[in-house]
């Protein structure tokens, strides 16, 4: 009885150890190749990308301020600042998602741009469990707007925790409608009066549709909402 449970023990981990390999080494190295051999799917400045660079999310929203007013402004939205991603708050999303225990909280998985991964996130809830919810990714330009910093973002609406449809490995699924989460941002700041001035960039993204690294669909009209934001309180 004893040898046989440590049999199927040995066979789980071994398992284990190959979906491990497969998903999170074997199958991102060919998606980079895939990407090498067609430039038009390499990030560029427009997308981010992956730790492993495979193209992300498409960029559709910038915020003019310094980091309080960014702060304030999203504070003042109803969004909260994301946790940052460890092995204690992955813990806690798993489990608050398999019981639907709300979580404002919740960490994102990170994105780099700029050769970097996101300096801040945000996040609003959908219902009790961290499986859906809104959020957006920012990261401090090299480029300044009018002499204040501009913070370049993907907002993007996670709509479930699954296995990635290219690697298999655990991640958020999101919505494709991109540009419903760049205007539902939007219109946060709007109705929270934290917004001076708006400036829309025509035909920012020259691609308007994509897979993001966890081979999720993506739509969008091209445009980059670039908000003013009004300065924090001293």
């Amino acid at each position: 009885m004893a040898s046989s449970a440590r049999n199927w023990g040995i066979l789980v981990f071994g398992v284990l150890v190959v979906y491990a390999i497969v998903a999170y080494l074997g199958i991102p190295q060919l998606q980079r190749m895939k990407v090498r051999a067609h430039p038009a799917l390499q990030a560029g400045g427009h997308l981010t990308e992956t730790a492993t660079g495979i193209p992300g999310d498409p960029l559709n929203i910038a915020l003019v301020g310094n980091q309080a007013d960014v702060l304030g402004a999203m504070l003042a939205a109803g969004w909260k600042p994301a946790t940052a991603l460890g092995i204690g708050s992955s813990v806690r999303i798993a489990v608050d998602t398999v019981i639907d225990r709300p979580d404002p909280d919740a960490p994102v998985s990170s994105l780099y741009l700029y050769g970097r991964k996101e300096d801040v996130a945000f996040e609003k809830p959908v219902g009790n469990s961290p499986r859906e919810r809104h959020h957006v990714r920012f990261w401090k330009s090299p480029d300044a707007e009018s002499g204040r910093p501009l913070w370049m973002g993907s907002a993007t609406h996670d709509t479930g925790v699954e296995l990635s449809r290219t690697t298999g490995q655990v991640i958020h699924h999101i919505a494709p409608q991109v540009d419903r989460e760049r205007d539902l941002l939007l219109a946060d700041l709007e109705s929270a009066r934290q917004v001076l001035d708006i400036d829309w960039v025509e035909g920012y993204q020259a691609v308007l549709q994509g897979r993001n690294g966890g081979g999720d669909p993506w739509q969008t009209d091209g445009r980059l909402a670039v908000i003013t934001l009004a300065p924090a309180a001293p």
